[in-house]
C-alpha cells in the first residue's frame, strides 16, 4: 500500500509577520523545513509543500507553486491536494507557522485512519485543530467546498459525522505565528 501523503501550506506572504513565514528561522530551521520533518517524522511519505510568495528549494519534499496564494488558503489547498499521488490512500495536512506540533500528533492521525477514519483531527483541550487527515475518498468533496481563506474548515462543519478527533494537546500545541511577538513567545517554547 502507498504511503500516506504529507501535505504542508507554505505559501502565504506572512503579511502580518512581514515575511513569508516558510523563511522565518525556529529554533534554528526553517519554518518550512520543521514542517518537512513534522510531516516525516510522523509517518508520511511523500510530502508536498505548497509554496508561492517565497519560491525556495525544500530539501526532502516535492515542491508545488501556486500561482493564486494571494486568494487565501483554499486555493493552496486545491494546487496541494492535486499534487497528492493517486495511490496514496490519505493526505495529512499541516500549516507551516504551527511550530509546536510535534511528529507524534501526525502519528495519531495516521493510526485513527488506520482503525477506520474518514477524517482525522487533532484535538487539544476537546477542540479540532491542525494538522488534518483526510481519506483519499473525501479528497474530491473537500475540492468542491473550498473557496478564499477559509481552508478545510467549512467542509469540516458541514460533516460532523465523518470526523474524528484524536486528542494531540500531550503532543504539542497548535499556536501559531502570525507576528513577531508569536515567533518570540513560541520560540521560548520550543521543545523539539
Amino acid at each position: 500500500m502507498a504511503g500516506v501523503t504529507g501535505l504542508l501550506l507554505a505559501a502565504g506572504s506572512g503579511s502580518r509577520l512581514g515575511r513569508p513565514k516558510a523563511l522565518v528561522e525556529f529554533a534554528g530551521e526553517r519554518l518550512v523545513d520543521r514542517g518537512v520533518r513534522l510531516l516525516e517524522e510522523g509517518g508520511c511519505h511523500p510530502v508536498v509543500v505548497v509554496l508561492g510568495a517565497a519560491a525556495v528549494p525544500v530539501r526532502g519534499a516535492v515542491t508545488v507553486l501556486n500561482p493564486d496564494w494571494a486568494t487565501g488558503m483554499a486555493s493552496s489547498l486545491r494546487v496541494g491536494l492535486a499534487a497528492v499521488p493517486d495511490a496514496s490512500p490519505a493526505v495529512v495536512v499541516a500549516l507551516v507557522d504551527q511550530p509546536l506540533v510535534r511528529p507524534a500528533a501526525v502519528a495519531r492521525l495516521i493510526e485513527a485512519f488506520r482503525a477506520g477514519a474518514e477524517v482525522a483531527v487533532a484535538g487539544y483541550h476537546g477542540k479540532p485543530r491542525n494538522p488534518v487527515l483526510f481519506r483519499r475518498e473525501r479528497v474530491p468533496e473537500l475540492v468542491a467546498t473550498l473557496a478564499g481563506d477559509t481552508g478545510a474548515r467549512p467542509y469540516l462543519r458541514a460533516h460532523p459525522e465523518l470526523v474524528t478527533v484524536v486528542p494531540c494537546e500531550d503532543v504539542g500545541d497548535p499556536a501559531d505565528i502570525d507576528s513577531a511577538a508569536d515567533l518570540a513567545a513560541l520560540a521560548e517554547r520550543a521543545a523539539w
